[in-house]
């Protein structure tokens, strides 16, 4: 099983920014605790603030084979590109894998111009305020849907 997790704009500082909102764990923490609960998934993570960079990844991940080894799927936390992004939505609608949308916080109760997420129909599911547990869940969703 091999699962990108990728994750955009601001979310390099995970920890501290806003820790009212996004908590007080990075995501090097995080990651720590994914490859302890799933030793047997290979997870390959990548951040940028660059819309093309997280554009490339989903490519690569979703659509061609990266050394001609298949990922079963990818979790997606856009950050603000959510909102903004319609080249990254279509990257997301050609992927072959599944995506997983993913929001620590519930983008639904926060300012209105965070309500509308341009990613949620071309995804295969949505997690949002669940904290940083939501990368957990995220990854389970893949591994439960992917067997």
């Amino acid at each position: 099983m091999r699962i990108a997790i990728i994750n955009g704009p601001n979310l390099n500082i995970l920890g501290r920014r806003e820790p009212n909102i996004y908590g007080t764990r990075s995501m090097e923490q995080v990651l720590v605790d994914l490859q302890r609960i799933y030793p047997d998934v290979y997870l390959v993570y990548h951040q940028s603030n660059h819309e093309g960079d997280l554009i490339d990844w989903i490519q690569q991940y979703g659509l061609l084979s990266m050394h001609n080894t298949p990922y079963n799927g990818i979790v997606l936390n856009a950050g603000g590109y959510t909102h903004t992004s319609i080249a990254l939505r279509d990257a997301v609608a050609c992927s072959r894998v599944p995506v997983v949308e993913m929001h620590i916080s519930n983008i639904a109760e926060r300012e209105s111009f965070r309500h509308i997420s341009l990613l949620t129909d071309v995804c295969q599911h949505t997690i949002m305020g669940h904290g940083i547990e939501g990368y957990q869940e995220a990854v389970d969703w893949i591994i439960k849907h992917t067997k």
